[in-house]
Protein backbone atom coordinates (compact mmCIF):
# COMPACT_ATOMS: atom_id res chain seq x y z
CA UNK A 1 0.00 0.00 0.00
CA UNK A 2 1.15 3.48 -0.69
CA UNK A 3 -0.76 6.81 -0.34
CA UNK A 4 -1.77 7.81 -3.54
CA UNK A 5 -2.69 11.37 -2.75
CA UNK A 6 -3.74 14.34 -0.20
CA UNK A 7 -6.80 16.45 -1.35
CA UNK A 8 -6.37 20.13 0.08
CA UNK A 9 -8.79 23.12 -0.51
CA UNK A 10 -6.81 26.65 -1.12
CA UNK A 11 -7.62 29.99 -0.88
CA UNK A 12 -5.81 31.01 -3.75
CA UNK A 13 -4.93 27.57 -6.68
CA UNK A 14 -2.28 29.92 -8.53
CA UNK A 15 -0.48 30.71 -5.35
CA UNK A 16 -0.58 27.37 -3.94
CA UNK A 17 0.61 26.04 -7.10
CA UNK A 18 3.75 28.30 -7.37
CA UNK A 19 4.42 27.64 -3.68
CA UNK A 20 4.43 23.84 -4.47
CA UNK A 21 6.76 23.96 -7.24
CA UNK A 22 8.58 26.02 -6.46
CA UNK A 23 9.06 24.06 -2.99
CA UNK A 24 8.76 20.76 -4.09
CA UNK A 25 9.74 20.98 -8.14
CA UNK A 26 6.03 19.37 -8.45
CA UNK A 27 4.52 19.43 -12.12
CA UNK A 28 0.95 19.77 -12.92
CA UNK A 29 -0.13 16.26 -13.92
CA UNK A 30 -3.95 17.72 -14.23
CA UNK A 31 -6.16 20.75 -14.05
CA UNK A 32 -9.58 21.02 -14.22
CA UNK A 33 -12.90 21.71 -11.85
CA UNK A 34 -14.57 19.90 -9.35
CA UNK A 35 -17.58 20.14 -7.47
CA UNK A 36 -17.94 22.49 -4.77
CA UNK A 37 -20.68 23.39 -2.61
CA UNK A 38 -22.05 26.16 -4.65
CA UNK A 39 -21.01 25.04 -7.73
CA UNK A 40 -17.96 24.15 -9.91
CA UNK A 41 -14.58 25.11 -8.38
CA UNK A 42 -10.70 25.40 -9.53
CA UNK A 43 -8.68 22.15 -9.25
CA UNK A 44 -5.41 20.72 -9.81
CA UNK A 45 -3.07 17.90 -9.33
CA UNK A 46 0.48 18.60 -8.28
CA UNK A 47 2.94 16.10 -7.70
CA UNK A 48 5.92 13.21 -9.31
CA UNK A 49 4.75 10.64 -11.48
CA UNK A 50 3.63 7.94 -8.44
CA UNK A 51 2.33 10.74 -6.08
CA UNK A 52 0.45 14.04 -5.94
CA UNK A 53 -1.55 16.76 -3.90
CA UNK A 54 -4.49 17.25 -5.16
CA UNK A 55 -5.68 21.38 -5.21
CA UNK A 56 -9.26 22.51 -5.17
CA UNK A 57 -9.80 26.58 -5.05
CA UNK A 58 -12.14 27.34 -1.68
CA UNK A 59 -15.84 29.09 -2.40
CA UNK A 60 -14.79 31.40 0.50
CA UNK A 61 -11.41 32.34 2.19
CA UNK A 62 -10.33 31.12 5.47
CA UNK A 63 -7.02 29.59 6.94
CA UNK A 64 -6.70 26.20 7.87
CA UNK A 65 -7.94 24.96 11.53
CA UNK A 66 -4.88 24.26 13.59
CA UNK A 67 -6.06 22.74 16.36
CA UNK A 68 -4.78 19.14 17.69
CA UNK A 69 -7.11 18.83 20.24
CA UNK A 70 -10.11 18.35 17.76
CA UNK A 71 -10.94 15.82 15.04
CA UNK A 72 -9.77 16.19 11.49
CA UNK A 73 -6.45 16.13 9.61
CA UNK A 74 -3.37 18.10 11.48
CA UNK A 75 -0.72 17.67 8.71
CA UNK A 76 0.50 15.71 5.83
CA UNK A 77 4.06 14.82 5.79
CA UNK A 78 6.71 14.45 3.82
CA UNK A 79 10.18 12.08 3.99
CA UNK A 80 13.16 13.81 2.36
CA UNK A 81 17.23 12.62 2.34
CA UNK A 82 18.04 15.91 3.60
CA UNK A 83 16.53 19.12 4.95
CA UNK A 84 19.14 20.96 4.35
CA UNK A 85 17.88 22.56 0.52
CA UNK A 86 14.12 22.67 1.52
CA UNK A 87 15.39 24.84 4.68
CA UNK A 88 17.06 27.55 1.99
CA UNK A 89 14.33 26.90 -0.22
CA UNK A 90 11.98 27.66 2.08
CA UNK A 91 13.97 30.85 4.00
CA UNK A 92 13.94 32.34 0.40
CA UNK A 93 10.11 31.97 -0.24
CA UNK A 94 9.70 33.90 3.07
CA UNK A 95 8.20 31.04 4.69
CA UNK A 96 8.97 30.66 8.47
CA UNK A 97 9.80 26.97 10.37
CA UNK A 98 7.33 26.71 13.62
CA UNK A 99 9.86 23.54 15.24
CA UNK A 100 12.85 22.58 13.97
CA UNK A 101 14.29 19.36 15.44
CA UNK A 102 16.01 16.58 15.99
CA UNK A 103 14.17 13.90 17.56
CA UNK A 104 14.22 9.65 18.00
CA UNK A 105 14.46 8.44 15.23
CA UNK A 106 15.48 11.45 12.54
CA UNK A 107 14.89 15.31 11.74
CA UNK A 108 11.99 17.43 11.24
CA UNK A 109 10.48 21.00 10.05
CA UNK A 110 7.23 22.37 10.19
CA UNK A 111 5.64 24.67 8.93
CA UNK A 112 2.38 26.26 6.94
CA UNK A 113 1.42 26.59 3.02
CA UNK A 114 -0.10 29.64 2.01
CA UNK A 115 -3.40 28.40 3.07
CA UNK A 116 -2.22 27.32 6.52
CA UNK A 117 -1.81 23.52 5.79
CA UNK A 118 0.62 22.43 8.23
CA UNK A 119 3.18 20.41 6.35
CA UNK A 120 6.27 18.67 8.13
CA UNK A 121 9.15 17.41 6.14
CA UNK A 122 11.12 14.47 8.03
CA UNK A 123 14.38 12.41 7.18
CA UNK A 124 15.49 9.31 9.25
CA UNK A 125 18.67 8.62 10.94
Amino acid sequence: MRLEHVNITVNDIEQSRHFYEQLFGFKTRWEGSADGGEGPVKAVHLGTGDTYLSLFEAEAAGRAPADYSVPGLNHFGLQVEDLAPYRERLADMGVTLHLDEHYEPGERIYFHDPSGVEIELVTYD
